[in-house]
Parts: structure tokens; sequence; C-alpha cells
């Protein structure tokens, strides 16, 4: 609300400086009533104190007077001097709180309005208000973030669905204008452009969660010699008919890693896929695994296609491929390597990729924290 038509009854800034008002004016109250009952008994006491051969009666009356209209003017001027000061006070600080307030609404407006760069600063207004002013940068930062992955996910989706939709719409009106069929042929063509489609809205919900870190896991303690079995039976079959070799070369039994067992199944999954799709029948393609003692290095090397030196630093980015037209035709999504980045940044690890150039294979490396040896014990983790 804007607040020029905010009443004066309602603004912040007036009910601070009238509730410090009232506060005052309770204190001064109490002041005046306490001193009105105690300083003359006090004073009469001390008078009857004095020792004196004789006491006058008209002068302790005089002294009790003077000293009563001493202390009524002194208090007053005193409560009078205290009431300006604190109005001063009063209004400093009230004007510095409604300041601060208004940078607040201020940058909530913008960033309600689309603006995500407004920022809050401190203003040592204390330990409270930093951590408010923190809080909101944060967010702020973090809605940035969302809003940037939403923009290349849209740039992304429209420029990846364009050529499936293109080429299903393409067929329909062919068939609807006589010149194709629906034969067996055509319908498996369609058949694999929805699926293409279907994999590409899974694959890109997956990296923006991933990118948001909303990506939901069930963490446990997973041998790493599990995990490249289970690559391995999974694309065996693949390979065979590829004409291409997979070698496996499993690490120690007691290596293991805390995470999701589907999310790293997956990640050797697409590296294992990736391979197959960049070799050539005689290549072979070898997953291997060793540890440290505190991390476990999974290791996909193959010696097809390579990588160009130019494409490297670009390699996991979305839908970056190194050669557009025949990833396209075999049917990736284009986000694979995506995928297995942000899987296995959110595992805490890192990916990386080398190669010595085309025709010189390339070798994709995934690090990650070796789990703690179990002997025995629950496993610790929960939902994440």
């Amino acid at each position: 609300m804007n607040s020029a038509r905010t009443p004066v009854r309602t603004r912040l800034g007036v009910r601070l400086f009238f509730g410090a008002m009232l506060i005052l004016g309770v204190g001064a109250l109490t002041a005046w009533v306490v001193a009105l009952l105690t300083g003359p008994a006090i004073f009469h006491e001390h008078m009857l104190m004095v020792e004196t051969p004789q006491q006058d009666p008209e002068v302790m009356t005089h002294a009790e007077e003077a000293f009563d209209h001493t202390w009524r003017l002194s208090l007053l001027l005193a409560l009078c001097a205290a009431s300006l000061a604190s109005i001063i006070v009063s209004l400093a600080l009230a004007r510095r709180i409604v300041v601060t307030l208004d940078k607040v609404r201020s940058a909530a407006t913008r960033v309600a309005g689309g603006d995500y760069a407004a920022r809050v600063p401190r203003d040592g207004m204390g330990t409270e208000m930093s951590e408010m002013a923190a809080a909101f940068n944060g967010m702020a930062v973090k809605l940035a973030e969302t809003e940037q992955t939403r923009q290349r996910l849209l740039s992304d989706l429209a420029h990846e669905m364009r050529t499936p939709l293109a080429t299903v719409d393409g067929y329909l009106e062919g068939m609807l204008d006589g010149v194709a069929e629906a034969d067996a042929e055509t319908l498996s063509m369609l058949r694999e452009q929805t699926d293409r489609l279907r994999r590409l809205a899974e694959d890109i919900s997956l990296v923006s969660l991933a990118e948001e870190h909303q990506l939901r896991m069930q963490s446990e303690h997973i041998p790493v010699r599990e995990l490249l079995q289970t690559a391995e039976s999974q694309a065996r079959s693949l390979y065979a008919a590829q004409g291409v070799r997979l070698v496996v070369d499993l690490p120690p039994a007691d290596a293991a890693v805390t995470g999701d067992r589907d999310r790293l199944s997956q990640v050797l999954t697409n590296l294992l896929d990736n391979a197959l799709r960049h070799t050539d029948d005689g290549d072979s393609v070898t997953l291997s695994a060793a540890a440290t003692a505190q991390t476990v290095l999974i290791t996909v090397e193959d010696t097809g296609h390579g990588i160009a030196q130019e494409h490297l630093p670009h390699i996991f980015e979305r839908f970056y491929r190194v050669d557009a037209a025949r990833d396209r035709a075999q049917g990736g999504s284009g986000i694979g390597l995506t995928i297995v980045k942000s899987i296995t940044e959110a595992h805490g690890g890192h990916v990386a990729v080398h190669s010595r150039g085309r025709g010189q294979g390339a070798t994709f490396r995934i690090e990650l924290p070796r789990a703690e040896e179990r002997i025995g014990v629950a496993n610790p983790w929960s939902a994440v």
C-alpha cells in the first residue's frame, strides 16, 4: 500500500512515536508520584534530626515550603528536559526503523515484480535486522537462480521439441492428405518420436530439480562393486548387439559410498550409454573403480570417437552435443551428461572428462566421498 494514502494513525512510525511517548508519560507520572509521596516526608525527618538549642516551628515550616517548591520545580524542569530529549531520540529511532522497513518493503515489491536483483542493505539495526536482510537477500538469489533455470528450460524445450514435433506433424499431415500411409513402419517411427518427447520431459525435470537442490534421494550405504555389476548387467546386451567390448574392473569389496542407489545407477547407465553412442564395432569401453581413504573414483574409458579440445569445457552443458546430427539420430535427449553432473554434485562429488582429441577416445571420471565402513550398524540415513 502506498504510504501517501495510508492514514497517519496507522503508520508504523507514528505508532512507534506515540508508543514511546506513552512510555515516557507513564514514567514521568510515576516519578512525580514517588517524589510527591516520599520527598517531603524524608526531608521532614532530616529536619527533626538537626540538633539545635531551640527549633523554631516557623523556620521548619519555611524550610519545608522552600524544599517543596524547589523539588517540584527541579523535577518539572528535569522531566521537561528528559521529555524533549526522549522525543528527539524517539523520532530519530522511529524514523530509522521506518526507513529500514521501507527498504525491505521496496525490495520485496521489486522482487514481486520480477526484479530479482533487489537487495536489502544491512543498516546496523541489530542482529535480528541483519539476519532478516541476509535471509531476504538469500531468498532473492534463490528466486533469481530458479527464474534463470526456468528461462533456460523453456528455451531448451522449445529448441529440442521442435524436431520431433515437426516430424510427427509432417507424417500426420501426410496421412490426412493421403500421401503417407499409417503402416507399421510409420507408426513405429511416430512412437519413437513420442518416446523421445517423454524422455526429454523426464530428463529436463530431473535436471531442473537437481539444479534447484530439490532432488529427493533415499540415502544408503552402497558397495561400489554392486553399482558396477548392476550397470554391467543392464548394458551388456546393448554392447554385444553393437559389437563393442565392455570390460568391467571391480573395486575391492569394502569400497562403498553413501547415496541414492537408483540415482547413482542412472549416472553409470548414462555414461555407458554415452560411450556406446560414440564407439563403433570393435571398440572397447572399460568401467572401473578405485578407492582411497577418503574418495571413490569411478572411471568410464572408451576407445571411440574422442572429443575435440574446444568441446571439453561444454560437454556437461544442457543440450550440448559434440555431434548433434548423430546424437539426435540415435535418440539421445541431449542432457544425459548434464544429469550425470547434477546427480554427482548432489552426492557431494564431481565429474570430469578427458580426451586427447578426435579418434583418441574419452575418459569420464566421477569422484565421490567414500563411506565409512559399517560393521553391523543400521543405516542412519533417511530421505533427503
